[in-house]
């Protein structure tokens, strides 16, 4: 019997994206598993149903027997309560954020492979969610700046004469920030890039960016940056108020998984900018890169605007649905073997990116959160 999956449509407030298009959904049907998605799922990333019918998926609501689940975001506690015992889901959780979730999966004996937890390696790199979702929102954040900044990013030759172009710094040079940078460039902005990882600057310079350098390292596990020891962040903060205040924006996009957001700008630093600067905060949905930042809100403090939205992906839905999918479709590739699910626990990304199992929570960091933050 083919493995059954069903797609819902997403529930939580602003999210458009969808878990599956229809490019993606033929080639899993190819590997002999069969497909429902809800009734209206992709409406809001504007895939109709006659484009899920016409690539041979069946639109209605779930089948009694679902094996496997693909979502955006985690799914509520109720959802979860009609969940058979064993099926396969697949979304994003963020365990840190969604403790009574998490337990209920682990209650449930739900099989939950959380997307955020795919290890980043080579091996990985088609499976990474967090990355490709990372790459929209660093573009998006350059559309950004251009639209909350009074002036324009090229330079501009006219009758009357030249207007200089913006500067644009860009704190951050992972996947996001690297986006950013390009996007930037390719509008006319002259641009830099910062990272506590030096290692970096090749990449920065490879999209057209001066990395500004300051001397401190803060290369950390897993491909993320670590947190900076107070003597290295004033000998950072030296260095990078010179260039935040010369900046007409700046995108902040440090973030660490599980973590609230560092903060890589200060009250004095916002406050010394130039007046009409922008900070564009990336790591709003960890709370922020500034002690200023509103989460999902735009504000104006002093001389500058930070503006700081939340699920940007969201913004891009089409494009975020599509890249999404296919990180879905390379995942599920390793767990589906002659049309049946076969799960290899050896297998360094299926052990990596699991959260719950057969009434465990397998990841460390979400076990020990759970053991410790009262039940809810």
């Amino acid at each position: 019997m083919s493995v059954q999956l069903f797609v819902p449509g997403e529930t939580r407030l602003h999210e458009k994206r969808v878990a599956l298009v229809p490019a993606v959904a033929e080639k899993l049907l190819k590997l002999g598993i069969a497909i429902n998605i809800q009734p209206g799922a992709g409406g809001a990333a504007r895939i109709p149903d006659l484009a899920y019918e016409k690539a041979g998926v069946n639109v209605a609501e779930p089948p009694a027997d679902v094996d496997l689940i693909f979502r955006v975001q985690p799914p509520t506690l109720a959802e979860i309560e009609q969940m058979k015992p064993g099926t396969v889901l697949c979304c994003f959780v963020y365990a840190h954020r969604e403790m009574p979730i998490v337990r209920a999966l682990r209650d449930n004996k739900i099989t939950c492979f959380a997307m955020e937890l795919v290890p980043r390696i080579t091996r990985a790199q088609a499976m990474d969610a967090l990355s490709s979702q990372a790459a929209l929102a660093g573009y998006y954040a350059a559309l950004l700046a251009a639209t909350n900044l009074n002036r324009i990013l090229p330079m501009m030759t006219t009758a009357v004469g030249s207007l200089r172009p913006a500067r644009i710094l860009v704190m951050g040079a992972g996947v996001a920030g690297l986006q950013a940078l390009a996007t930037a460039k390719r509008l006319g902005a002259i641009v830099e890039g910062y990272d506590v990882r030096p290692e970096v600057k090749e990449q920065v310079e490879s999209v057209g960016g001066k990395f500004v350098d300051t001397g401190v390292s803060a290369s950390g596990a897993g491909g993320y940056a670590r947190e900076l020891t107070s003597e290295e962040q004033t000998k950072v903060d030296e260095v990078l108020t010179r260039h935040i205040q010369n900046a007409d924006a700046v995108i902040t996009t440090a973030s660490i998984p599980g973590r609230p957001s560092p903060k890589i700008i200060s009250e004095a630093q916002i406050l010394g900018m130039k007046p009409g600067s922008v900070i564009i905060d990336l790591a709003a949905e960890g709370g922020g890169n500034t002690p200023l930042t509103e989460p999902g809100d735009t504000v104006e403090v002093g001389p500058v605007t930070i503006v700081a939205p939340l699920n940007i992906p969201s913004h891009l839905a089409e494009h975020a649905s599509e890249l999404y999918s296919r990180n879905l479709l390379a995942l599920i590739g390793l767990m589906v073997k002659d049309g049946e699910l076969s799960i290899d626990w050896d297998d360094e990304i299926l052990a990596g990116a699991v959260l719950t199992h057969d009434g465990e929570i397998k990841n460390e960091a979400a076990k020990k959160a759970a053991d410790t933050t009262p039940g809810e």
